[in-house]
């Protein structure tokens, strides 16, 4: 611990200023209006956003210490009326209406936070929270609970509950402040909110004539009762249907919002221009460029890496997911690098590769150029019009390469496609890198929909091919949004033109 304790005292008068005996509202300008709502009486256990306040409403916001930003504390990273970057309260109140929409009467959806992942001992990652959650509510602190009831047949007839850590001046010292269960109220727009600990007694009052749950939280883990299981079990020990919730996530989160595509688009742009400015740039080592990378990415907004990236040279470009990046790098050599950044937890997905010395080699030339060819025609038809599949477009840009292949000298008979070509020319993006698994690639892609293409060729050493082709690793990677006539490059910054490329040091 540090000598200087100054910061604490701050901590703590602040804190204290919270934990009066009738704590305040809090003044959010996020909340949204009231829904019509169901009339359903509320145990003492649960807060409501409609319950009479018997206390001052004078305190702003900004004098308060909450778990994650919003816009009275965080104007420079909200905008008013924003829960997380780019999306307001609005479109998460549309998102959990749409998701109720889908579902039948008597039903409800559960969702349960992630837990805080440990690397070693006592030292914890960042926290990260689960996809589905985050996506319904806006709300990313650990140790909280979602029910949304359906109440009726109108987008409006749900009711929200969020249950999550009551304010602890004492624990918040040391671990650091949290939004506590008016926050949720007030701020996150839960009808009812309540203490997490109090989970099963609140969940026998909010289930009760509930008939069919949906829920991807874990009840059963290796044929064991989970705890979550087990608190489900005695608190509504009548429910006996529950289906998986994914599948009706997935529908909705594949087809991103305005406002999705503009986080993505500012963290494609940011990474592409870091990843343009690191081709300028002279490297003697993998973990040196990585660093330059992630500097880049916390000093132009974004929120910081959204996946630990590929920087390999020479035939490390070979291995498709090689992160190890911390081996030297020769001037002669290529470097494949796959990375991006992230925004309001919104990922980018680029992947360049590019002569260390500016300049391309005869072979390194060829190659990447076959690789470029196939890439941009496959990125043209990221069009609803062109009525194609992930899984279309991946057999056609299989068909690009072997043609480019073929005239480079290349014997493809066999299985030669398998290994130049071994993965997938895309997948869906968005929270995840990896977005919305389960959700099928033989999907006809809309308006809307964010993928990427990423064809790569890697030559090992083989006799079958062309000797200066062995050990040379390319691979090429947008991320795109699905137009109805025209694709979106998201990551267009990112020069990948042999021309464009040569140019940054030249």
């Amino acid at each position: 611990m540090k000598p200087n304790r100054l910061p604490i005292r701050q901590l703590r008068k602040c804190l204290e200023k919270q934990y009066q005996s009738t704590p305040p509202q809090i003044r959010s300008v996020s909340t949204l209006p009231l829904r019509r709502r169901a009339q359903v009486q509320s145990p003492p256990i649960l807060k409501s956003r409609s319950a009479h306040r018997p206390y001052s409403t004078s305190i702003p916001a900004s004098q308060f210490l909450f778990g994650q930003p919003v816009h009275e504390t965080h104007p420079h990273i909200l905008k008013p009326g924003e829960l997380t970057p780019g999306i307001t309260a609005q479109e998460y109140h549309e998102r959990r209406a749409a998701l109720i929409a889908r579902l039948p009467p008597n039903s409800a959806v559960i969702l349960r936070s992630a837990d805080l992942q440990y690397r070693s001992g006592a030292v914890f990652h960042a926290f990260r929270q689960e996809s589905n959650f985050l996506y319904f509510t806006g709300f990313s602190e650990p140790e909280s609970l979602v029910v949304l009831r359906k109440t009726g047949n109108t987008p409006d007839d749900y009711l929200f509950y969020l249950l999550c850590r009551p304010k602890n001046p004492q624990t918040e010292q040391w671990n650091g402040p949290w939004s506590g269960v008016d926050a949720a109220r007030d701020v996150w727009n839960a009808d009812e909110a309540g203490d997490i600990g109090r989970s099963a007694a609140i969940l026998t009052h909010v289930l009760k004539g509930v008939e069919k749950v949906f829920t991807d939280a874990e009840r059963t883990k290796h044929g064991v009762e989970t705890r979550f299981g087990s608190m489900l079990k005695q608190a509504a020990p009548h429910i006996s249907s529950f289906s998986a919730l994914r599948p009706h996530a997935n529908a909705l989160r594949a087809i991103k919002s305005p406002a999705e595509i503009a986080n993505m688009r500012y963290a494609g742009k940011q990474s592409g221009r870091a990843l343009t400015a690191a081709m300028r740039g002279s490297w003697t080592s993998e973990k040196e460029l990585a660093a330059f990378l992630e500097y880049s990415y916390q000093t132009s907004g974004l929120d910081g890496q959204a996946y630990i990236p590929v920087v390999a040279g020479g035939s490390r470009g070979l291995l498709i997911h090689y992160v190890l990046n911390n081996a030297s790098l020769e001037s002669g050599d290529m470097v494949l690098v796959d990375a991006g950044g992230e925004y309001g937890t919104y990922i980018t997905d680029i992947t360049r590769t590019w002569p260390l010395s500016g300049k391309f080699s005869p072979a390194q030339r060829d190659l990447y150029s076959a690789v470029l060819k196939a890439q941009r025609s496959s990125v043209s038809l990221c069009r609803a019009s062109a009525n194609l599949t992930l899984d279309q477009l991946h057999s056609i840009t299989e068909r690009g390469l072997r043609q480019e292949l073929t005239q480079l000298g290349f014997d493809l008979t066999g299985d030669a496609m398998d290994i130049l070509f071994p993965h997938h020319v895309g997948h869906y993006i968005g929270l995840d890198v990896h977005d919305i698994p389960g959700y099928p690639r033989n999907v006809v892609l809309k308006e809307g929909h964010c993928i990427t293409i990423e064809p790569g060729v890697y030559v090992p050493d083989d006799e079958r091919f062309p000797r200066h082709f062995r050990g040379l690793g390319v691979r090429i990677e947008d991320s795109v949004a699905i137009g109805d006539d025209n694709p979106l490059i998201l990551t267009t910054e990112a020069v990948k033109e042999v021309e464009d490329i040569e140019a940054l040091k030249n």
